[in-house]
C-alpha cells in the first residue's frame, strides 16, 4: 500500500478529532436520556398532537392514551376519507417510532389526506392493569374515532407494529366490526415457527425453563418487569451490530450522522415497564404459549378468541431480513386456521401479504424506504384492499421504471395459495417441541408463583425495584456519559474547537481504508462467533426438548403434522360446516342487483389478465359515477357490491357469469348493463383482448337467455345450518353468511 507522510498525519489528525466527536454525541446522547426521563418519557412521534381520551380516567384504568395528530397546515386532512390508527409496540421501548420522522406510518397516511390517530402509552403502568385491560381501552379508543368521524366514508384503518400486532389481531377478533383494514407489521403471529439453524430467538424460553424467569424479574422489581430486560435479548441477537457495527458508523460518519443516531437512540433508550400480570401473560400466551393462532386465548368476558372472526381485509408486512419476526412467524398462523383456500374463502375473509427482501425487524416500521413503498401503497390502496374478494392475495410493489431516485411505485396483489406460505419455512414438525416447552413452562410458572414468588415479594419493594433498574447496564451504559460525571465536563468544548478546526481524511486514505477493513474483520468474525453460538443454542434445545422422556409427560408423542388435527368427529363437523357455507355462497350466486352484475363483469375481466389491480377499482368507480343507479350507492354499498362481486368471480367466474340473466331480469336493465360496459371499455385505451373477449361471453349470454319474455328463475333457498351443524362440537361460532 502506498502512502505519504501527508497521509499520516491528514489520519491521526482525522482520528483524534473523531474520538472527541463521537465522546461529544455520547454525552449529548446521556443528556438527551436523562432529560427524556425527566419529561416523563413522552411518544417520539416528530407531529404535534393532542390527547383525545386518556385510559388512565376509564372503569378499568391502565397507561394506555389516544392520540390525535395535528395535520401539517400544507397537508389539511380530508373529513370524508377513514380514520387511520397506529398501534405501536409495548415490547421494552416507549411508543412513537411509527411516526418518529415524516417517511413514516404516520407521515404517509397525512400526505394522503387520511386523519391520523396513534395510540400511545406512559412508562409507567398502572398499578394491577393487564393486558385485557389495555384491549378494553383500545377497543374504546376505537369507538371513539368511529364517533369523531361519523361521516367518514368508512371506519378507521388500523396498523399494529410487531407485539401491537399481535394485540389488534385479539382486538379485531373480538370486535370484528370496528375496522375496514387491518395491517400488522413485524407481528410475531406464531411465535414458534422458523428455519432451523436461524430464527435463534424462539428457542430462549425453553432454554430459561418458560415464563417464570419474567415472573421473577417482576418479582425483584417490585412488581413491574422493566422493558430494559427484552431490549438485552434483542441486542444479544446480533453482537456484532452491538458492539462493533453501530458505534462504528457513528464513529466513521461522525460528521453527518450524529443527529439521526440521537433521534433513534432518544427511542431505543427510552425503557418503559410493565406490570407482573402484563409480562406473563404475554410471555404465557404470545412468546412461550403461542396461544393466539391456536383459540387458546380467551377475552375478559369469557369470549374465545378466534382470528376466524376477523371480518377487515387483514395486510400482513414480513422481511427475510428480520431475525426478530421471521416471515414464517410472522405467516404460519394462516395455516393454523385453514386447511386449503377454498376454505379460507368460504369463511370470506381476505387476507394480503407482502414480503421484504432484506430489512431488518425494526425497518419494516421505521425504515423510510418502507414508508415510501410498503406502508405508502397500503394507505393508497386501502379502497383497493377492501374491495378484493376473499382469498390469499401477495401485495407486489414495483418501482415505476425512470430515474434511479424515483420514489414512485406501482402495487398490484397476485392470488396465492397456503403452499406460498409454506415456502417461507422448512416444515412444521419442529414446532412439535416448543409445544412441551409451553406445557413445563405453565407448570414451573405454577410452582414458582405459589412457593417461591411470595418470598421474593415480601423481599422486595419499589425501591429496591427503582434501584435494581437504574443499576441496569443498559442504563448505566449512558449515564457514563453523562455531564453529572466529571471526567466529561471538557468534552463539550473540545468538540466545539474540533468543529471550528475540522481537519477530515477524507476515504481515499489509505490509513482509513485499512481502518474500516480491521473493523469489519473484527465483525465478521463476532457474526461467525454468532451463528455458532445460535447452533449450539438450537442443538441444547433439541437435546432437552426432544427428549421422549419430557415428550411423553408433556403429551406430545405423535407427530406435530398428526398433534394439529382435530379429533374425527370434529373433523367431520369442520368439513360439515365448510360445505354448508360454500351451499350457501352457491346459493348467492343467482342473487344480486344491478351494480353486482356490472361489478361480476368488471372483475371477470381483470381475473382474466391473472392480477387484481387498481384497474379494478378504476374501473368500479368509472361505473359508478357513469350511471345514476351505480351513483346513488353509498360507500359501505358500493363495496359491499363489489365484494360480493368480486366473491362470486373467485369462486367460479363462470358459473358467476351465466347467472347474469338472473341478477338482470328485465330486457331494459340488460340494455342499460350492455351500453355501460361498453362504455368503460371504450374509455381505456389499449383493453386488452382478453377484456373483450369478457364483454363479448357477457353480450352473448344475456342476449341468449333474453327477451322481455324472460322469467327469472326462482331464487334458490339457503341451506338450513341449525340442525345440521347438530354434531359440530368445536367448530367455530360463527353461522354461514345467507
Amino acid at each position: 500500500m502506498f502512502f505519504t507522510p501527508w497521509d499520516a498525519q491528514a489520519y491521526w489528525a482525522d482520528t483524534l478529532q473523531r474520538s472527541i466527536l463521537f465522546l461529544d454525541v455520547m454525552r449529548q446522547r446521556a443528556n438527551q436520556f436523562i432529560e427524556h426521563y425527566e419529561a416523563g418519557k413522552p411518544p417520539v412521534l416528530a407531529f404535534d398532537y393532542d390527547v383525545v381520551m386518556d385510559g388512565a380516567t376509564l372503569e378499568r384504568p391502565c397507561n394506555y392514551m389516544l392520540l390525535r395528530i395535528k395535520p401539517p397546515a400544507d397537508q389539511p386532512t380530508d373529513p370524508k376519507k377513514r380514520p387511520y390508527v397506529v398501534f405501536d409496540p409495548r415490547a421494552g421501548h416507549g411508543p412513537g417510532i411509527g411516526g418518529s420522522k415524516e417517511a413514516s406510518q404516520v407521515g404517509v397516511a397525512l400526505a394522503a389526506g387520511h386523519p391520523v390517530y396513534f395510540v400511545s402509552f406512559r412508562p409507567h403502568p398502572v398499578a394491577g392493569q393487564t393486558l385485557r385491560d389495555v384491549a378494553r381501552a383500545e377497543k374504546q379508543f376505537l369507538d371513539q374515532v368511529i364517533a369523531l368521524h361519523p361521516h367518514a366514508d368508512a371506519k378507521p384503518a388500523i396498523v399494529g407494529n410487531c407485539q401491537a400486532g399481535w394485540a389488534i389481531m385479539m382486538l379485531s377478533a373480538y370486535a370484528p366490526d370496528q375496522a375496514s383494514v387491518i395491517s400488522v407489521a413485524g407481528a410475531p403471529l406464531s411465535y414458534w415457527a422458523g428455519v432451523e439453524g436461524k430464527d435463534p430467538l424462539r428457542y430462549f424460553g425453553g432454554l430459561m425453563g418458560g415464563n417464570w424467569s419474567a415472573a421473577l424479574l417482576a418479582d425483584l422489581g417490585g412488581g413491574l418487569f422493566d422493558g430494559a430486560n427484552l431490549v438485552t435479548n434483542f441486542e444479544n441477537l446480533n453482537p456484532a451490530n452491538t458492539l462493533v457495527g453501530k458505534p462504528y458508523n457513528l464513529y466513521s460518519k461522525v460528521d453527518t450522522e450524529a443527529q439521526r443516531f440521537l433521534d433513534f437512540e432518544r427511542w431505543w433508550g427510552g425503557y418503559f415497564l410493565l406490570t407482573r400480570d402484563e409480562i406473563v401473560e404475554l410471555t404465557s400466551e404470545l412468546f412461550v404459549g403461542n396461544k393466539l393462532a391456536a383459540g387458546k386465548i380467551i377475552a375478559s368476558d369469557g369470549t374465545p378468541i378466534d382470528l376466524r372472526d376477523i371480518r377487515a381485509p387483514i395486510v400482513v408486512i414480513a422481511s427475510k431480513g428480520d431475525n426478530i419476526t421471521p416471515p414464517a412467524q410472522a405467516l404460519n398462523w394462516i395455516l393454523d386456521l385453514y386447511e386449503d383456500e377454498d376454505e379460507l374463502r368460504a369463511n370470506e375473509q381476505t387476507i394480503v401479504y407482502t414480503v421484504h427482501d432484506s430489512v431488518g425487524h425494526l425497518g419494516i416500521f421505521v425504515s423510510a424506504k418502507v414508508a415510501v413503498k410498503e406502508h405508502a401503497e397500503f394507505v393508497n390502496s386501502l379502497d383497493l384492499i377492501e374491495s378484493l374478494p376473499p382469498g390469499l392475495f401477495e401485495m407486489v410493489v414495483e418501482k415505476v421504471e425512470g430515474e434511479e431516485d424515483c420514489q414512485q411505485f406501482t402495487v398490484h396483489f397476485e392470488r396465492r395459495t397456503l403452499d406460498d406460505i409454506r415456502a417461507y419455512d422448512d416444515g412444521r414438525e419442529d414446532e412439535k417441541p416448543f409445544r412441551a416447552v409451553a406445557h413445563f413452562s405453565e407448570v414451573a410458572e405454577g410452582l414458582y408463583s405459589t412457593f417461591a414468588s411470595p418470598w421474593i415479594r415480601a423481599m422486595s419493594s419499589e425501591l429496591s425495584g427503582e434501584a435494581l433498574r437504574w443499576m441496569n447496564p443498559k442504563r448505566q451504559r449512558y449515564m457514563a456519559y453523562a455531564e453529572l460525571n466529571p471526567m466529561m465536563w471538557g468534552v463539550r468544548a473540545a468538540a466545539e474547537l474540533v468543529r471550528a478546526n475540522r481537519i477530515e481524511a477524507g476515504p481515499e486514505n489509505p490509513f482509513r481504508a485499512a481502518e474500516a477493513a480491521v473493523v469489519k474483520a473484527v465483525e465478521t468474525t463476532l457474526q461467525n462467533a454468532t451463528t455458532q453460538r445460535d447452533l449450539a443454542i438450537e442443538r441444547m434445545f433439541k437435546a432437552i426438548w426432544t427428549n421422549p422422556f419430557l415428550l411423553t409427560l408433556a403429551g406430545e408423542t405423535a407427530s406435530f403434522a398428526d398433534s394439529r388435527k382435530p379429533a374425527a368427529s370434529k373433523e367431520r363437523a369442520y368439513r360439515h360446516l365448510k360445505d354448508l357455507r360454500l351451499q350457501a355462497l352457491e346459493a348467492r350466486e343467482a342473487q344480486g342487483s344491478f351494480a353486482q352484475a356490472i361489478m361480476r363483469v368488471l372483475y371477470a375481466a381483470i381475473d382474466e389478465t391473472g392480477v387484481v389491480d387498481s384497474r379494478a377499482f378504476a374501473a368500479a368507480r368509472e361505473a359508478k359515477l357513469a350511471h345514476p343507479r351505480i351513483r346513488a350507492l353509498d360507500h359501505a354499498s358500493f363495496l359491499r357490491d363489489a365484494k360480493e362481486a368480486a366473491l362470486m368471480v373467485a369462486l367460479d367466474k363462470d358459473k358467476a357469469l351465466e347467472q347474469l340473466p338472473y341478477l338482470l331480469p328485465e330486457k331494459d336493465d340488460r340494455r342499460e348493463a350492455i351500453e355501460l360496459l361498453q362504455r368503460i371499455v371504450e374509455w381505456r385505451p389499449n383493453v386488452a383482448p382478453e377484456v373483450r373477449a369478457v364483454l363479448d361471453r357477457v353480450k352473448s349470454i344475456l342476449g341468449a337467455k333474453g327477451g322481455s319474455r324472460f322469467q327469472a328463475a326462482p331464487k334458490p333457498k339457503a341451506p338450513e345450518t341449525a340442525d345440521r351443524r347438530a354434531n359440530g362440537e368445536g367448530v367455530s361460532r360463527r353461522t354461514p353468511l345467507n
